[in-house]
């Protein structure tokens, strides 16, 4: 059972909106302003985590912070209003309920921080205003008295004692300290040692080491202990608590891990042992490093291990290839997804935020790829505009970066991604990116829990998530109102279920399947596979995506299931949002159902629907067809203590195209391609030219070609010979015959086998170059042995000629 991270949720839950989410995960100004020379360490240090929280001296008339000055005015009035400080009060907010339990006071500390930030920002309402400052004080000394101090227990949720409570209270004694008595700011420093000691161990479960983000936010909050208690000691715990000293180094944010928590040579953040997280605890880590190395820089506690490497190469394989346009693509956002306070444009304003921030201090190579990575996010994504979504210091970088001429912004990246430690692939190209989430007994398909993410069931199962020009498909209330039965890119049971996460703590469901991934070409070109075991249903289903230039093609065989139960795959299920009504195009014919009426087109060659695309069936398919208009709430989908969304009745119109199996179907199969951007005239065309021939779409094998492009694709379920390729064992492999030669690109993705002995259908004369793993026998019936054992999944390449 995994504990439930909020991060600093508490703080948007508490009202703050997405203000403070990048400015207290590591937002800060440029090094150009760095804090004012001091001949005492720890006043210097304060004087710069000051800044870092507030944006420093600013000219509060320039346009560029009028945004982030409205959002902080506007957030701590609300709060100043609602305070209460009688004399009699029981608690600091009517609304937050018992200031003992750890989202009540944890909550408070976090309106806290919005009011001292509001004082000490020149240009908010409230800034300098003494009764602000005395009524803060003053609440803390309440909350130390009856909630948080070192005589309690720790009770409930730990998150809130160990990280929550602490890091808001040590930003609050950074901004007002001169305000807050000494004996006080001792017995705020004694809590901290007695909830957050080091960020090497767990309080409440001492044998447990921190690892990830865990580490990396006590890591930030045992340095502003340091820094309010003016202890050395506290400074060198913090900066060698992330390369884990005390472990020699086990648990190091600055190392590559093999299993478990922590980033992957190939891009993938795992935490919670078996969640791909790069976009929610990946962000948090990536957050607090910038954070660390930006606070202690110059000083005698600076970061100096030679590991942070491994979060400066992250930046681009780990987050910003599963960043679109500053969005943070939702299949690495886990159970996040089901909060409306922190959705994908949030996320990725804060990885933004961090990426620019961990900027400051890079070598100038890093540097200057991602101030021009950044440039470019925040320049296309006009949906949902960057500077209004951040802080006062994040805003200062921003405007700096945007108005210089000598950083270029960078165009969309384009290519095929595979992240096998965490079951997700990543395929771009110019105008729209796919991402497909999967699952395996390495992978979790869905983690929920303390009221979060109570309908994620199908999230990996094989979703396709398309992002395209519609930037706002998945933000604009798309988790609580889409059919969770019906996901994009699923095959299901449409087995009614029970919310999901509504215990306390958090928890995975894992899948038996072994084959989940897929292999890359030239970094163009992908196969993927899935062996779908549904969860508490006997469905079983063999899936494979092939990913081309302008096309995915999606394939499924073997679609098993006795439970006399309908088993349907989703084409599509595309949020039209609350005014939507995009025409659907079926063989040309013009769909005109009745909202709400779903319609079975029969023997179907291609559909369009406008805005998006074309969809292609090789074989003719009886498609069914809905447009109608879903309601939910955010409430329905998180009832979380800090993170419960609003009930809030929420209209959504949706068109979605499946194909039904029937009931208990034995060994049933699809075949269609997904055409991103593709007019209806071009829809047609390629329905009626079929440049792409599906070759094999057996439980043996499930293969395409593509003449014109000289490749085949093929993932091997088991040994066998597609088109003259031949594997003894399963696999997934990719050919491509040019003039200058083949290429080769092999994988296991089910990490089952040792070796793979691969038969190639065309003559080759010999070796351009193969990685280590593979030999080859060359000749008319040319023939690879790749050693796939150990290799995680991983693609293997030979260039031969």
């Amino acid at each position: 059972m995994n504990a439930f991270i909020p991060r600093r949720r508490t703080l948007l839950a508490a009202g703050i909106g997405t203000l403070l989410l990048p400015l207290t995960a590591g937002a800060g100004t440029a090094r150009a302003a760095t804090a004012p020379a001091a001949t005492d360490p720890f006043d210097a240090l304060r004087a710069r985590a000051a800044e870092l929280a507030t944006g420093g001296a600013i000219d509060p008339a320039d346009p560029v912070y009028a945004d982030a000055l409205t959002s902080l005015s506007t957030a701590a009035a609300a709060h100043w209003a609602a305070l209460d400080v009688s004399p009699a009060r029981t608690t600091l907010w009517a609304d937050l309920g018992p200031v003992t339990a750890g989202a009540g006071f944890t909550l408070s500390y976090g309106r806290l921080l919005t009011l001292a930030t509001a004082w000490a920002t020149p240009g908010t309402a409230l800034h300098r205003d003494e009764r602000v400052a005395t009524a803060v004080v003053e609440a803390l000394a309440f909350l130390d008295d009856r909630a948080y101090n070192p005589t309690r227990p720790e009770t409930g949720n730990w998150w809130y004692w160990e990280i929550g409570a602490p890091r808001s209270l040590m930003d609050i004694c950074v901004l007002l300290q001169d305000r807050v008595p000494p004996e006080r700011v001792s017995r705020y420093c004694a809590a901290v040692d007695r909830f957050c000691a080091d960020p090497d161990r767990r309080t409440n479960s001492p044998s447990l080491a921190e690892t990830g983000a865990n580490r990396a936010d006590k890591a930030a909050i045992v340095a502003l202990r340091g820094i309010v208690g003016r202890d050395a000691a506290k400074l060198a715990l913090a900066r060698d608590g992330l390369s884990d000293t005390r472990d020699a180094g086990r648990n190091s944010l600055f190392r590559y891990v093999a299993s478990g928590d922590g980033f992957y040579p190939d891009g993938s953040f795992i935490q919670h042992n078996d969640v791909a997280y790069t976009g929610t605890y990946g962000n948090v880590l990536l957050g607090r490093v910038a954070y660390l190395a930006a606070l202690l820089s110059d000083s005698a506690w600076r970061i100096t291990d030679s590991g942070i490497s491994v979060i400066q190469e992250a930046v681009e394989r780990s987050f910003a290839a599963v960043t679109f346009d500053g969005l943070m693509m939702d299949a690495v956002r886990g159970r996040a997804i089901s909060r409306g306070g922190e959705r994908d444009f949030h996320t990725g304003a804060g990885t933004t935020t961090h990426m620019l921030l961990l900027a400051d201090g890079a070598p100038p190579e890093y540097a200057a790829r991602w101030r021009s990575i950044a440039k470019g996010w925040i320049r296309r994504n006009t949906d949902t505009p960057y500077l209004p979504l951040v802080g006062i210091a994040a805003a200062r970088r921003a405007s700096a970066i945007l108005a210089d001429p000598a950083i270029p912004a960078a165009p969309p990246t384009v290519g095929h991604t595979v992240f096998a430690d965490m079951d997700r692939i990543v395929h771009r190209r110019p105008g729209w990116t796919l991402a497909l989430s999967l699952s395996s007994k390495r992978i979790a398909a869905y983690e929920a829990g303390n009221g979060e993410n109570l309908r994620g069931w199908h999230t990996g199962d094989g979703m396709t998530y398309l992002y395209d020009a519609d930037r706002a498909q998945f933000s604009d209330a798309f988790w609580p109102t889409v059919d969770p039965y019906r996901l994009p890119g699923t095959t299901v049971d449409t087995r009614p279920r029970a919310d999901a996460g509504t215990a306390p703590g958090t928890s995975t469901y894992r899948p038996s399947n072994a084959v989940a991934g897929g292999a890359v070409l030239h970094g163009r070109y992908g196969a993927a596979a899935m062996e779908l075991t549904g969860n508490g249903s006997t469905l079983r289903a063999r899936k494979a995506w092939f990913c081309l230039d302008d096309a995915v093609v999606a394939l499924g065989t073997g679609i098993t299931a006795s439970d006399g139960r309908t088993i349907e795959t989703v084409v599509e299920n595309r949020n039209l949002h609350a005014e939507g009504a995009r025409r659907i195009l079926l063989d040309g014919r013009i769909f005109d159902g009745a909202p709400g009426d779903d319609t079975v087109s029969r023997g179907t060659r291609w559909a369009h629907l406008e805005g998006v695309g074309g969809y292609v069936f090789p074989e003719r398919t009886d498609l069914r067809v809905l447009r109608d208009e879903r309601t939910g709430s955010w409430r329905d989908i998180n009832t979380g203590a800090d993170t419960g969304g609003s009930a809030e009745p929420l209209t959504r119109r949706y068109a979605t195209l499946w194909l039904d199996h029937g009931v208990s179907p034995t060994d049933a199969r699809y075949a269609y391609v997904l055409l991103p951007g593709f007019s209806p005239a071009r829809t047609a065309a390629r329905a009626a030219s079929r440049p792409v021939e599906v070759i094999a779409n057996t439980p043996a094998a499930q293969a395409i070609r593509v003449r014109h492009l000289g490749l085949i694709a093929v993932h091997f379920w088991s040994a066998g010979s597609v088109a003259g390729v031949t594997s003894d064992g399963p696999g997934t492999i990719l050919l491509r015959r040019r003039d200058e030669g083949v290429s080769v690109a092999v994988a296991d993705p089910g990490r089952t086998t040792a070796t793979l002995t691969v038969g190639l259908p065309w003559a080759v004369k010999g070796v351009r170059s193969a990685d280590d793993t593979v030999t080859v026998v060359t000749g008319r019936h040319p023939v690879l042995t790749v050693r796939t054992g150990g290799s995680r999944g991983h693609t293997h390449d030979a260039e031969l000629y």
